[in-house]
């Protein structure tokens, strides 16, 4: 089904993907005032798994040209650990990576991320309903209502905007942004304890979207330290 996308997971390639064009309006289009990084911290609490928990999810990937899906497993423990384990439809493809903290530890098959890229990593962080906060190195601005917060990770030639909804339904936006061009959109729902119900990822120009729901919880799981490790 998706066989254009050469070596690359699915994932991967939808969450990675660098090299689309355009310049759709922004998440945020108001100017933003400098704010303390702590702040960001502050405004987040209350999203994304508390505790250790496997969030179990079916995912879709569609673009111009391929359509699929299949089902996977986010195992996750706070607040920087993150392992991912998926498989298309059939089991045609599988794979499997660590993210901790802000780099992408390994993966399995270790072509489908070629590089620990931040912003992207940042990307998976918000379809779980995390924010990570800002790196010691990117200027932070922000500001916050009684109905969403806002604010913005500029470093390099990378810009990270984000969007929280403080009403329900509560969402929780990230747009990354190169040299002004948009790399990648998510949007997450989430639900009650905060936790993501579903995502959509938007690769603009491309037509690509790719998306997650979240069907079960298991918030009594276990993690073995071999799962961190490797694949198997």
């Amino acid at each position: 089904m998706l066989d254009r996308l050469g070596r690359r997971s699915y994932i991967a390639a939808c969450i990675v993907l660098a090299a689309c064009h355009g310049r759709p309006a922004p998440l945020v289009p108001e100017p933003l005032g400098s704010v303390p990084p702590d702040s960001v911290v502050a405004w987040s609490m209350g999203s994304g798994p508390a505790r250790p928990m496997a969030l179990r999810f079916r995912w879709k990937y569609r673009d111009d040209r391929r359509s699929g899906g299949g089902r996977g497993t986010a195992r996750v423990a706070p607040p920087d650990s993150v392992r991912v384990d998926w498989a298309a439809t059939l089991n045609i493809k599988t794979g499997a990576a660590v993210v901790l903290g802000d780099s992408l530890q390994w993966a399995d098959p270790k072509e489908d991320f070629p590089s620990s890229v931040v912003p992207a990593v940042q990307l998976v962080w918000i379809a779980l309903g995390v924010v990570r906060p800002p790196r010691a190195s990117a200027a932070v601005s922000g500001s916050r209502d009684s109905t969403r917060a806002l604010w913005r990770y500029a470093e390099d030639r990378d810009t990270l905007d984000f969007r929280q909804g403080l009403v329900a339904p509560r969402t929780l936006e990230a747009e990354w942004r190169r040299a002004g061009r948009v790399m990648a959109r998510g949007r997450t729902l989430l639900g009650p304890g905060g936790l993501p119900q579903s995502v959509r990822i938007d690769v603009p120009e491309r037509s690509a979207r790719f998306e997650l729901t979240f069907v079960a919880v298991d918030s009594a799981a276990i993690f073995a330290p071999a799962l961190w490790r490797s694949r198997r």
